[in-house]
């Protein structure tokens, strides 16, 4: 996969954090990312799947075929 298809298919997200919240993010550097979008991504994903949005979603997309 090429960087430009990479880059379509990225979409990019301001985000405002207080100072008290990018302290949390930066002591989870190197344990789930290496930069702030890393960590903020595998954050999101990880909160996703522990409410279980993912897997009900795949549940119903594989319901419908």
């Amino acid at each position: 996969m090429s960087n430009k298809s990479v880059k379509n298919e990225t979409k990019r997200i301001h985000l405002s954090l207080t100072k008290k919240q990018y302290e949390l993010i930066k002591m989870l550097k190197g344990e789930m990312g290496n930069t702030d979008a890393e960590i903020i991504r595998n954050i999101v994903i990880a909160w996703l799947a522990e409410k279980s949005f993912v897997s009900s979603k795949i549940k119903k997309r594989l319901n419908l075929k």
